[in-house]
């Protein structure tokens, strides 16, 4: 278990070449030649998934390619896509051939409709909207068609701005009524006609903006959305990255913003929240979630910027900045609703990603439950001393073990993953030994991942907690903990269900020659898949707990069976492993829990909030009437606020400090602080409160 070089010889995908470095060598001019031919070939030969790029894929291409540069349906009419579809079945061609006949007919016409569109959107807004009138607009891109002509363009563009004014004037009037029932006498009161003057002033000064910025993408910029549209058909996780400055290449490999702490992908136009850093500023905030999609930036109180449709690293630029500065976010929740969260930019606590523990008690038994908590996989792989999470929750679990724990809670829900080697470590501390994960790709036999070290860190209760957002590396730890019967998983309906390995490839790298006409950038290639040492992937269906709770996510489809092109489930061999002998009635542990949960009225109130987001997710079409979108927005915001009343609810449980850490604590007050705060969250947490009686029922 400890053969740390092996491990890390086996993780390490090397591609082997040989059998595509055999181009011709081209002119300076045909770059964009060489990178899809690179990328096509590499991709062909070292992708988990064997594709065809045949007339098939083409078509897949088509769309997916149809959907970067105009993900809204508001710029080319079913015209365009008519002269466009001649090339449906032949991209695949074109990609052999490298030649460029749709994509530079996807320019040109893209280029026409987008100047007709700056014609008239400033006209639309010239003039006021009248919000009483009844009418409807589809939000949906994939419910409504490209528009059959200019004039019925014109008209989805009316109705899209007239509700994007209609919701700024409608929060104007709010905060108009709001501070008349305070009798604020320090607020500017204005006439509706003023506030739907202003509306559409700002409306039009964000797509002044916007469109500025539509205007200075240039050819490279929607090549970049081509390549990425050949390769992501393989699936989500392959992509192509263009060349740029260094720090513009790292954000779009990452996502990480620097100045608030947040993991984003840039889908469909929207630039979507997929991770929270533990640490961050925006964790400490506590109101920006996964699954947000941000819709504008503002510094301080400025006017905010829209984003929607800004590339992610031009995104990236507003919403760093230095410490102690503040950014405000707009974004659209789950449910449609819309929120402003201010964050005051920060660096990232480094102590706040580290495992952590504290003692659990409750006043109806003398039980005394370990809790570890572990926001993700992490490893200082440039420093051999460096913190390794394997080995701190290993001296967690000594710890609680001085204590006399009557059992041990580890929680990775949100944990997006991280190190293999030390999940395979972590694995060990709590069995003799045996198979942890396989991987196999696509060319290769499996490969077994083994816990060799006879020793049993810990041998009592164990409960695993999981969600929606516990991936990859967390996923590998419940089904293992699952397959050998160590440990019970509790958590929502599922995991994440991302279980495969990217390796990036430098196309310089593949190329000897021609130095003049790099850079050419970078691709990310699904090279592997992880699978359970029961045989199963993974992959998509993720890991299904033994004891399911309801979350905000329980009637949502999300995680990455929501991404496009994914790749299947599947099974492969069995590992070779004995279970654990278990000392509880299982299925009565199981019974008595959701017989708890089905009774309990907090659980309720959040399984109520789920249906009313599954609800209000659904619902995609919606009127422009003044009067229809208050009475939405009231009913709305009186849900919202029966779900922030959970922020009030406290559980009866007693959370203590290890005296380890007790006696640390003495002399660091910063972190003393820092885990007093962590345990007044833990206290309203009404998912740790039904794992400890799940706990008290495995004695």
């Amino acid at each position: 278990m400890k053969n740390r070089s092996k491990i890390f010889a086996v993780v390490t995908v090397v591609i082997l070449l040989t059998t595509i470095l055999s181009f011709s060598i081209f002119n300076n001019d045909d770059k964009e030649k060489v990178i899809v031919n690179l990328v096509s070939k590499l991709i062909q030969y070292n992708h988990f998934q064997d594709i065809e790029i045949d007339d098939d894929y083409s078509e897949k291409v088509f769309d997916m390619y149809l959907e970067n540069i105009d993900f809204g349906k508001r710029f080319l009419l079913k015209s365009d896509i008519k002269k466009l579809e001649k090339y449906k079945t032949k991209i695949d061609n074109q990609i052999e051939a490298q030649t460029f006949a749709f994509f530079d007919l996807s320019l040109e016409l893209l280029d026409v409709r987008q100047k007709e569109v700056i014609e008239y959107y400033k006209k639309i807004l010239a003039k006021p909207f009248n919000f009483t009138k009844k009418e409807f607009i589809e939000l949906d891109p994939e419910k409504r068609e490209f528009p059959k002509n200019e004039k019925e363009s014109y008209e989805e563009w009316r109705k899209y701005l007239k509700y994007t004014t209609l919701q700024k004037y409608a929060s104007s009037i709010k905060q108009r009524e709001d501070a008349k029932a305070k009798n604020d006498t320090t607020f500017e009161y204005k006439e509706n006609k003023i506030l739907e003057e202003e509306a559409r002033s700002e409306v039009l000064t964000t797509y002044n903006d916007w469109f500025e910025r539509l205007e200075q993408l240039n050819r490279d910029d929607h090549f970049a959305s081509y390549m990425n549209a050949i390769a992501s058909v393989f699936g989500p996780h392959t992509s192509y990255f263009p060349p740029k400055a260094k720090e513009d290449f790292d954000i779009s490999m990452s996502g990480k913003l620097e100045g608030i702490g947040a993991t984003l992908q840039q889908k469909e136009g929207y630039i979507k929240v997929m991770k929270i850093v533990p640490g961050s500023a925006c964790w400490k905030q506590g109101d920006l979630e996964v699954e947000d999609k941000i819709v504008k930036v503002g510094q301080a109180e400025e006017l905010p910027v829209n984003v929607v449709g800004m590339r992610l690293d031009d995104a990236v630029r507003l919403i760093r900045g230095k410490k102690g500065t503040e950014v405000r976010l707009t974004v659209e929740k789950i449910d449609g609703s819309t929120q402003v969260i201010p964050i005051i930019r920060d660096v990232v606590l480094i102590g706040e990603t580290y495992a952590k523990s504290t003692i659990i008690t409750d006043k109806d038994s003398s039980i005394r439950i370990g809790f570890i908590y572990l926001p993700k996989f992490y490893a200082d792989f440039n420093n051999q001393n460096g913190r390794r999470c394997a080995e701190d929750v290993k001296k967690e679990v000594e710890k609680l073990q001085h204590e006399n724990v009557d059992g041990i809670i580890l929680d990775l829900r949100n944990n997006g993953g991280g190190s293999l080697q030390d999940v395979v470590e972590m694995s060990g501390l709590f069995i003799e030994k045996g198979p942890i994960v396989q991987v196999k790709g696509r060319r290769q036999k499996k490969y077994v991942f083994q816990d060799r070290d006879k020793e049993i860190q810990y041998d009592g209760k164990l409960l695993v907690m999981v969600n929606i957002f516990s991936a990859s590396a967390s996923e590998i730890l419940a089904a293992a903990m699952q397959d050998y019967e160590r440990a019970i998983v509790f958590g929502g309906k599922t995991t994440h269900g991302k279980g495969t390995v990217q390796q990036f490839k430098d196309l310089d790298d593949a190329i000897r020659q021609s130095d003049d006409i790099k850079p050419l950038g970078v691709v990310k290639i699904t090279t592997q898949k992880f699978y359970r040492i029961n045989g199963g992937t993974t992959q998509l269906e993720g890991v299904t707990p033994d004891i399911i709770f309801k979350d905000s996510y329980s009637y949502i489809e999300t995680g990455e069976k929501e991404l496009d092109h994914v790749l299947g489930w599947d099974k492969i061999s069995v590992a070779s492993y004995e279970k654990w002998d278990r000392t509880y009635d299982f299925d009565k542990v199981l019974e008595n829990s959701q017989e708890r949960m089905e009774k309990d009225t907090i659980f309720d109130i959040i399984d109520q909030n789920a249906q009313r987001l599954k609800k209000q997710r659904d619902k995609t079409k919606f009127s422009i009437k003044l009067s229809d979108y208050q009475a939405e927005q009231k009913d709305r915001n009186e849900a919202i606020k029966k779900v922030k009343s959970l922020k009030k609810y406290k559980t009866d449980l007693n959370f203590y400090l290890l005296n380890d850490d007790l006696t640390l604590m003495q002399t660091d007050t910063i972190l003393k602080a820092s885990y007093e705060s962590w345990q007044k969250g833990l206290q309203k947490d009404n998912y740790i409160k039904e794992a400890v009686n799940i706990m008290k029922d495995m004695q």
